[in-house]
């Protein structure tokens, strides 16, 4: 497996990925799927965007950009997905140690999630396991598609 910076041609397959996470409607806080047009202006003004690829084969991306802007413009964010077909190889790790050292080189000092899913048991372990911070409960702060609303637990880490 090889984690690359995307190119042109990897619009449709990352577009799929990403849509097939907001279609599941339980981690990302987008509620409509990106059309391919969309899908290239919004993985091209990110600060990085990743892909991890495997024989060929797009597996799995990120994305990371800036949490905020002025003083608070050291503090990064970043969003991940993997293909259901390639899920549970331990490629999110994989995508997350990379961001990290991508965040660092891009000069951000702070990686900080604003919205997992409380429920994300397997987001939540992985970010433990590699050092990030909760920061506490925001109760109900994302809204399923069925209209109740799910617990969120932010997270950071020094990159």
């Amino acid at each position: 497996m090889i984690i690359r910076e995307y190119r042109e041609e990897d619009i449709g397959p990352i577009a799929e990925i990403w849509n097939a996470v907001v279609r599941d409607g339980n981690a990302f806080p987008q509620d409509s799927e990106l059309t391919h047009a969309d899908a290239i202006p919004f993985f091209s003004s990110q600060s990085r965007t990743a892909v991890a690829e495997i024989d060929g084969k797009i597996a799995g991306l990120y994305i990371l950009h800036p949490n905020n802007i002025g003083r608070c413009s050291h503090i990064a964010n970043a969003s991940y997905a993997v293909s259901p077909s390639f899920r549970g190889m331990g490629i999110g790790k994989k995508l997350v140690n990379d961001s990290l050292k991508e965040a660092g080189r891009l000069g951000f000092r702070i990686l900080q999630y604003n919205a997992v899913v409380r429920s994300n048991d397997a987001a939540r372990h992985l970010y433990e396991e590699l050092g990030f911070h909760s920061l506490g409960i925001i109760k109900g702060g994302f809204r399923l598609d069925n209209g109740t609303y799910e617990d969120i637990c932010p997270y950071w880490r020094e990159v």
